[in-house]
């Protein structure tokens, strides 16, 4: 007599596992019953509610995104097309400083803060509010999200061009305090931003400690990427041991021409102060970067400039800012003051250091995407696909299991998110099914809003949130909190 046949959701069959380790690939099915990884191996006794043909497909954990601003978009656009496209189930966010809550402004926000929008999207006035909107309509991805201090500053302070005084401190450690308790993984600084820039040392520690005490880790978009940078990692590293926590390193890169090449300099000592305490970095896949438009990025930045949005003029999107210049009939820097409030994405780094970052064993991968840029940096759409196409695939930095290392377990590890990042038995069944041969970023400078090719089906928490190009409406995501190790 036959046995009667296991039941699970979903069945994907005949794919090659790459289980998130860093261990060879092997041909197996995978069951999935709720929320969870219900069998991996051979698996002809099981049938799927719904069956998945994954034949010459990669079957790997949902990627993590470490570096992300995706604060709003998880609220303002739920389906998280953007991030689900490339393989991506899980989004960090909060970074450089920048948090959507605990602020309720009664203005726009002074930039950098405003690349997550006006007022009117700062409606949080405590962590756990915007916490417990994420729990009543949740995203389609899951999302772990960090306190930010200049979100913390803009609250307390009456301007910035100083140190927060000893109340002010005392205030912005109790909203810490509140985040974590409310679910925040860690807390997140911009000191090369003007809004953070004259806070001192001793400030950040002061919060960052709070960070500690509730398990959390700190995450920094440091001083300076560029010449000061050997100065800002060690404040970086400082800040580590005397709060007591772990540090990332946020989009680590060596900025501007006169930088080329420092990555090795400042891989070692990343290495060095990794024997000592916890250090984590990530790092997108381009040689350009991201941020607000300042008059000043005439003279600090020293290659292409592209303007990705601008309130007054949102028709130059997209344009070269020596282009805009010349129509104008005025300087860069004049230009640049009339497109305020306005966006850039900057060419300021060397691709050999670009794949010196990508090539250290500890590098995660962030993408560091501007989700409300009219015309935003192509990395939104394209940072992991570009990791498994170009980097993996075609340059052959790394080995496609290596790669898909670099973005789940590393990750999962790093933020403390329990049984996410790797497939096996009882994990969450945050999964992608991809086409190695084929996987690669459509996204350009360009043409930036265009969903990776190759990514056959994207699960998270074992719902399919996409599938043959187009987002499912699912919206099955979680607020993931860390387990401190």
């Amino acid at each position: 007599m036959a046995a009667e046949a296991i039941g699970c959701d979903i069945l994907i069959l005949g794919g090659d596992v790459i289980d998130g380790s860093g261990a060879m690939r092997r041909r197996a099915d995978v069951a999935i019953t709720g929320d969870r990884i219900a069998a991996i191996g051979e698996l002809s006794g099981y049938r799927g509610a719904r069956e998945i043909d994954a034949k010459d497909r990669v079957v790997s954990p949902g990627f993590i995104d470490t570096h992300t601003h995706d604060d709003r978009l998880l609220v303002s656009d739920r389906s998280m097309a953007a991030k689900v496209s490339q393989g991506v189930t899980t989004v960090v966010a909060g970074n450089c400083g920048i948090s959507l809550a605990p602020l309720s402004p009664s203005s726009r926000p002074v930039p950098p803060l405003d690349l997550l929008g006006g007022e009117e999207w700062f409606r949080y006035p405590t962590f756990g509010a915007y916490v417990a909107g994420l729990g009543r309509q949740p995203p389609a991805t899951n999302a772990a999200v960090m306190v930010g201090h200049m979100t913390l500053r803009a609250r307390h302070m009456d301007r910035f061009d100083r140190a927060a005084s000893a109340l002010e401190i005392d205030a912005m450690r109790a909203d810490v305090r509140e985040a974590l308790g409310s679910g925040a993984i860690g807390f997140s600084t911009g000191l090369g931003y003007r809004p953070s820039i004259d806070a001192p040392t001793d400030e950040v520690v002061a919060l960052a400690a709070a960070a500690a005490e509730g398990g959390g880790l700190y995450a920094t978009h440091m001083r300076s990427e560029a010449d000061d940078i050997d100065g800002a990692m060690e404040e970086a590293f400082a800040v580590g041991r005397r709060a007591g926590l772990p540090i990332i390193i946020s989009h680590h890169k060596v900025a501007g021409r006169r930088n080329f090449g420092r990555s090795r300099a400042t891989l070692d000592r990343i290495a060095a102060a990794s024997t000592q305490q916890r250090v984590g970095l990530d790092a997108y896949p381009y040689v350009a970067g991201s941020t607000v438009l300042l008059p000043s990025d005439v003279v600090e930045r020293d290659g292409r400039i592209m303007v990705a949005w601008s309130v007054p003029h949102p028709e130059v999107s997209g344009r070269d800012l020596d282009a805009i210049a010349r129509e104008w009939g005025v300087s860069p820097r004049t230009a640049i003051e009339r497109l305020q409030p306005a966006g850039g994405i900057f060419f300021i780094m060397d691709e050999a250091d670009v794949r010196r970052i990508l090539s250290y064993p500890d590098t995660m991968i962030g993408s560091d995407g501007l989700p409300h840029d009219s015309h935003p940096h192509p990395r939104l759409w394209g940072a992991f696909a570009r990791v498994l196409g170009h980097y993996a695939r075609d340059v052959g930095l790394f080995t496609l299991e290596e790669a898909v290392r670099r973005m789940t377990s590393l990750p999962a590890k790093t933020f403390g998110f329990a049984d996410r990042g790797v497939l096996r038995r009882g994990a969450f069944a945050d999964l992608v099914v991809f086409d190695p041969a084929t996987v690669k970023d459509s996204a350009t400078f360009d043409n930036p809003k265009v969903p990776a090719a190759g990514i056959d089906a994207v699960m998270v928490n074992g719902a399919v949130v996409w599938r043959d190009g187009a987002n499912t409406g699912a919206t099955p995501g979680q607020v993931l909190r860390r387990v401190a190790a």
